[in-house]
């Protein structure tokens, strides 16, 4: 295991937990704006990694994907809600829920921005790369630190990206699923829970099927496309 292919992994975990907790932190600020204060007196609105990480989910799951190339499947811990003290309670489910989302969205866009300013400051270039479409690299490559921000804001760019589509489909228990059951008809509601008990069987097919691969395969190459129109 060579001393890039740590640093590269170091890089990608610090990306991935980040990303994750403030995903988390955004459930937890938004159920507390709408009434439900559980989630911040557990100290959850907060981008301090420790409140969000599991280790199976945030840690050990996510090291197996970087170094074998298996799907990435990972996840901090649920960020605690209480419904009943919401109020208003199916606008308060669409907003609690899609906050994550956005968080991840809006990480994505303000790291777009910075690859930018970067590239026309002839800081950083763009690279073929198998791995995610498009690679991000120090216009000196006998500049390690600009090498090493590159591959950050590359890491950060795709984990966001992929993390706010990721947790949109409309799958049990993601996120997609709630604001579904949030816009639908309350007739839609029964289906919807009963659907919960099969969510996890179904991500999982999603996942080692390659479903999820092929969504990703369209969504990453998209989002570069996008990125790069302010540079052509």
């Amino acid at each position: 295991m060579d001393n890039l292919n740590i640093g590269n992994f170091i890089l990608y975990m610090v990306a991935l937990i980040f990303s994750l907790s403030v995903h988390e932190a955004m459930h937890a600020w938004m159920s507390d704006r709408f009434g439900d204060d559980l989630a911040r007196h557990q100290g959850r609105v907060s981008i301090n990694p420790v409140t969000h990480v599991d280790p199976i989910g945030t840690l050990l799951f996510p090291a197996i994907s970087f170094f074998t190339g298996a799907p990435l499947l990972g996840w901090a811990r649920p960020t605690p809600v209480n419904p009943l003290r919401w109020r208003n309670k199916r606008v308060a489910n669409f907003w609690v829920s899609i906050a994550g989302v956005i968080g991840n969205f809006t990480i994505a866009i303000v790291v777009g921005i910075v690859i930018l300013v970067l590239f026309h400051a002839s800081a950083i270039g763009f690279v073929p790369d198998p791995r995610s479409y498009v690679g991000l690299v120090a216009a000196n490559p006998d500049s390690p630190i600009m090498e090493g921000v590159a591959k950050l804001l590359q890491s950060f760019f795709v984990m966001n990206v992929g993390l706010g589509v990721f947790n949109l489909l409309p799958i049990p228990p993601l996120d997609g699923s709630k604001i579904l059951s949030s816009i639908l008809p309350e007739s839609f509601t029964p289906a919807i829970e009963a659907l919960e008990q099969y969510g996890f069987i179904l991500l999982f097919v999603a996942v080692f099927t390659g479903i999820l691969g092929v969504v990703f395969r369209f969504v990453i190459p998209l989002a570069w496309n996008t990125l790069l129109l302010g540079v052509y």
